[in-house]
This record gives structure tokens, C-alpha cells and sequence, in this order.
């Protein structure tokens, strides 16, 4: 990798604005500040957390994003990076015994439990005659149990030198093969092996939605997590992650600048010298760090310059591919006034296609289910519940029934605001429609009653993740892992670190400067630091908060329910 120390006699870079307050750029905030940069988060929406939000309707509090979080427990690196952003601290982390249901047509469930021994003997009870693929299944999850300790997520391996890089690789020695025989073989090519056909369609929905092009090492890497603790859900929700990272950015003395629209980088003399923003204003640094949208922060706020050839045919060819970044979701969030205590935490539900042909945008036929109020008790009044309902969703069909911008800038009370509603057009709306009363009348079927207790509704579609984000169509999670352009991602940032060849004083972060979810995100804040430290000739610091007690751990049982009578065979 090409080095970009500055020279000694160069004037020291002390201020920092960073683009987004999603966790990739609170995270860098945080980290910045640690290391005595003088820094400014700017968002375009009111809050912060980005995709890592919750908003209010009617009393309750509808959390759209953590269903797991990895590295919630102890015993690997992810966790230490959440304790020095303050996100756990004084928290209860609650943790199902079961990761995920995986419910098919005929109502037969495989309840996928994160440990490897419950989960061998209920998947050798479901089909004795696969009990081999089973044990070899389940024995490589034991081995990636004890591979999370040694799992890299404290420092890029772009700035390892070669003593690091063989001692990192000499601790994965004991589970080489474990890793080895799980990232070359892909989970559609080993779940076809199964005898039994809901396991040979399960396995593909373990992590709730089907992935065709992940191998079968991400699907260990998660149930491992979830065994040992380290993949719960946070007291408070998503939203209260985010807003603890911020409290922990601000006792670190950061500021953060909402209803702030950035329209461009200010590049002089090849060096991002600060922002211009949608009132026409300008704010200058030293260091401009992009934590949004990869494809508006480089087509966009840099009208494409300093791609060179490997990122500009990233940005203009390979995203434009099938597959290439993660498709968006349609969302479906009920308020009961009741409880529905039969509900379950998660299942993934497999459908048949007249369901799955009201579903506009769907990719798969299947819909992920979340009683949410078990997760988050805290956020909805005492006696009711709150249901989640979503499926992977193409943003294509939502655009051929649009008919109006997708994201606007409008004035109120004398403060621009920039995530106010669009009109999108009656074919739109009667979409959305359709796709609500079809998932209302599937779950009414499972669970009489609850179109009778629903007092709040609230529909999502990519275009909503747009207009509140400015994700590249609707994405949450950017590019995908595993196929062409998450590999070269990794490849570029290898060689250039965070940053565009030939821009100085420029670099990127959160989901769009790695591959994943919301660990990445946290993560690539810290790597980003580490990249401007070494840039600057100085030692990388960083301290876990502790300004409250670790967080505590609630492990909750989920039952074997019975299916539904619509669903049991004739």
C-alpha cells in the first residue's frame, strides 16, 4: 500500500468535518476526538443513526434496524470497539435462545438455535436420514465459537505489518479448516444437499432473508456470535444505540449539526479543503471525512474526479450490476393493542407465490416476522405489542409507479428540513397497499385477532430508505460481501487506505469503506482514525468509556409452538 505520511514540515491537521451521523461517522467523531482532532458531524436529518433509527407513532416506538448486534458480549474485538464508543454501557442485552424460526409452507418450523448441540439434536429429530450433513454442520460451528477471540476487527490489515499480519494468521491455525472448507462453498450449493426439503430450503434463511452469493462461513460467524452472547439486542433499541454513541461523541467534545445538507466537498490544489452546503454556505477543515452514501459522496459531492480506474468502474459499472450492494427492504410496522404473547421474536416465513405476487419489489418469497415488543418491552405501552414485517425488496418497481423527486429540501418555521414526505403518485400508494393488507391478512390467519387490535400502521418501501438516508436505491447495508465488488472494495482500501487516489486530506468511512452491517460501520470509524493518525505521524489512542458499568446479559427462552391450523397439512 502506498504510503501518504505527510512531511514533517506540513502544517498539522487539527480540524475534522465529517459527512453523516450514522454510526460510521459517529464513531469516527469519537475516535477523531481521542486522538485531539477538533471535529463537526453534519446530517441532513433531525437525529442521529442513520439507518439506525426507531421514530414515534401513536405511543409507540417503531425500531427499524438492530435484530442482532455483533460483538453485544464479551470475548472478542468487536465488543471492546462498542464499549470505547459508550454504546452498552448500563444496558441489558437480551439474547433469545433461538436465533431465527424458519417456518415453511406446510407450517413445519427448524428453530435455529445458536448452540451447535441443541441445534444438532433438533435438526437430526427433524431428519434423521441428513443426521451426517447435521454433524458436520454443527461441528463447524464449534470451531467458529472459539475462532471469535481471534477474529481481527481492532486495526485494518492494511496496516499491519508483516509480524502482525503472521500472528494473526497463526492464531486462525487451529480452525484453518473450519474456515477453509466454509468461505469456498457457497450455503445454496450445501443446502441442496439436504434430504429433507424444508432443510434444504431453511438453511438458505438463516440469517431471516436468502443471500444467494454468501458462503457458509457468514452464517457460522453469526450463530457463534449469538452462542456466545455476542450477538443480542440493546436496551433501548436501535435509536438508543445511536444516541449513546452521540452522548459519548459529545462528552468527548464533538458537535453535531443537524437539518445540515452537504451538496459538495471543496477541492483545492487536489486537497478536500471542507464542505459547501444546500443554503449556499461553506464550512472549511483540514480533514473531510465522507461517512454517507458511497455512490452521492463520490459521483456527487466530487462529480466523480479522483475515481481513478479501479473505483470509477465501481462506481459507474460494477453497482449498477445485479447483486452488487445489498437491495433495500420493504417494512411493515403494526401497533396491537393488545398482547399476542404466542408471537415469536423472528421467524422467516416461506410463502407461496399468490402471497408473494402482492408483495411489489419482493426477491424471494418469504417475509421475516418480529414480535419487536419482545426485543423491546420498553418501547411500546405496557399491554401491547408490536409487530415487524419485512421482505427484501428491488427499489425498480417502486420507481416505475413514482411519479414525483425522491427527495426534496423544504423550508419550515424558517429551518430547512430535508426528509420531509414526496408525493409519489396513486400507483405507488395502492402498491404499498396492497403489500399492507396482503401481510395483515397472513398474519391474521396465524394469529386470529390481530387485524382487530391494530392501532397504529406504518409503511416502508425503498424509496422511504431514500428519502431519509440517500442510500444508493434504498440500500442499508451498501456493497455486498463475497462478490465482485465487496472483494475489490477490500482490495482498494488495501491499497489506497480509506481515502480516493490523488485527493489529499479525503477519506471515507462507515458502510460504504467496508462490507456490513453495523459492527462494520463502528469498526471502519476507527480504522478511518487509524489511517489519519499514521497519515499524521502520530500514535492511535483509544480508551474504553466509563462513564457507566458494563452492560448485563438476559438469555430468554423461545418455545416450540405448534403451526397454525391454516398451515398444518390436510
Amino acid at each position: 500500500m502506498r504510503k501518504r505520511t505527510r512531511p514533517a514540515t506540513a502544517r498539522p491537521r487539527e480540524t475534522m468535518i465529517i459527512i453523516g451521523a450514522g454510526l460510521g461517522g459517529l464513531s469516527t467523531g469519537c475516535y477523531a476526538q481521542m486522538n485531539g482532532y477538533r471535529t463537526r458531524v453534519l446530517e441532513m436529518h433531525e437525529i442521529p443513526g442513520g439507518c439506525c433509527t426507531a421514530w414515534e407513532r401513536g405511543g409507540f416506538t417503531l425500531d427499524a434496524c438492530v435484530s442482532w448486534l455483533l460483538g453485544s458480549g464479551p470475548g472478542n474485538e468487536m465488543h471492546r470497539i462498542w464499549l470505547e464508543l459508550g454504546a452498552l454501557q448500563g444496558k441489558e442485552v437480551r439474547h433469545f435462545d433461538v436465533f431465527n424460526i424458519v417456518r415453511g409452507t406446510d407450517g413445519r418450523a427448524v428453530h435455529f438455535y445458536s448452540d451447535p448441540d441443541r441445534l444438532e439434536a433438533h435438526l437430526i429429530g427433524i431428519s434423521p436420514a441428513d443426521a451426517r450433513l447435521v454433524r458436520k454442520f454443527c461441528g463447524q460451528l464449534r470451531s467458529f465459537r472459539k475462532a471469535l477471540a481471534v477474529y481481527p476487527f481492532l486495526k485494518p490489515v492494511g496496516l499491519m505489518g508483516r509480524r502482525e499480519r503472521w500472528r494473526m494468521l497463526a492464531s486462525f491455525l487451529p480452525y484453518f479448516n473450519a474456515v477453509r472448507t466454509t468461505i469456498t462453498v457457497l450455503m445454496t450449493d450445501f443446502s441442496a444437499k439436504f434430504k429433507d426439503p424444508l432443510l434444504r430450503e431453511a438453511f438458505n434463511f438463516i440469517l431471516y432473508e436468502k443471500h444467494p452469493a454468501f458462503p457458509v462461513l457468514p452464517f457460522h460467524f453469526q450463530l457463534a456470535s449469538h452462542a456466545n452472547l455476542s450477538a443480542g439486542v440493546p436496551e433501548g433499541g436501535s435509536l438508543g444505540l445511536a444516541e449513546s454513541i452521540e452522548a459519548r461523541y459529545r462528552r468527548l467534545g464533538g458537535e453535531v449539526s443537524y437539518n445540515t445538507k452537504v451538496e459538495s466537498v471543496i477541492v483545492e490544489d487536489d486537497r478536500a479543503v471542507g464542505v459547501r452546503l444546500s443554503d449556499g454556505g461553506e464550512l472549511r477543515a483540514d480533514i473531510v471525512v465522507s461517512a454517507c452514501d458511497g455512490y452521492t459522496t463520490t459521483m456527487k459531492f466530487l462529480k466523480g474526479a479522483y475515481l481513478g480506474e479501479d473505483y470509477r468502474k465501481l462506481y459507474t459499472e460494477t453497482i449498477h450490476e445485479p447483486g452488487m450492494v445489498f437491495p433495500g427492504y420493504f417494512t411493515l410496522f403494526l401497533g396491537l393493542s393488545r398482547p399476542f404473547p404466542e408471537g415469536d421474536p423472528c421467524t422467516t416465513h416461506l410463502i407461496d407465490e399468490t402471497l408473494a405476487a402482492e408483495l411489489t419489489g419482493i426477491r424471494h418469497p418469504s417475509i421475516n416476522v418480529q414480535f419487536r415488543s419482545r426485543h423491546y418491552p420498553e418501547l411500546s405501552p405496557d399491554g401491547t405489542t408490536v409487530v415487524y414485517a419485512t421482505y427484501f425488496c428491488d427499489i425498480a418497481p417502486w420507481r416505475a409507479l413514482d411519479e414525483g423527486p425522491e427527495q426534496v429540501t423544504r423550508t419550515r418555521g424558517g429551518q430547512e428540513l430535508h426528509t420531509l414526505p414526496v408525493r409519489h403518485g396513486r400507483g405507488y400508494y395502492a402498491a404499498k397497499r396492497r403489500a399492507r393488507e396482503a401481510l395483515v391478512g397472513f398474519l391474521e390467519q396465524r394469529h386470529p385477532g390481530l387485524r382487530d387490535a391494530i392501532v397504529v400502521r406504518d409503511v416502508s418501501s425503498p424509496l422511504t430508505q431514500v428519502r431519509y438516508t440517500g442510500n444508493y436505491d434504498g440500500t442499508v447495508l451498501g456493497w455486498q460481501p463475497f462478490v465482485e465488488s465487496g472483494e475489490k472494495l477490500e482490495e482498494l482500501i488495501k491499497k489506497h487506505g480509506p481515502g480516493l487516489p490523488g485527493l489529499r486530506d479525503f477519506y471515507q468511512s462507515g458502510v460504504w469503506a467496508t462490507t456490513g452491517g453495523l459492527i462494520r460501520a463502528a469498526a471502519a470509524g476507527r480504522h478511518v482514525m487509524q489511517f489519519v493518525c499514521r497519515d499524521d505521524n502520530k500514535p492511535f489512542t483509544a480508551s474504553i468509556d466509563l462513564t457507566e458499568p458494563p452492560p448485563t446479559h438476559r438469555v430468554i427462552p423461545v418455545p416450540v409452538r405448534p403451526a397454525a391450523p391454516t398451515e398444518r397439512k390436510p
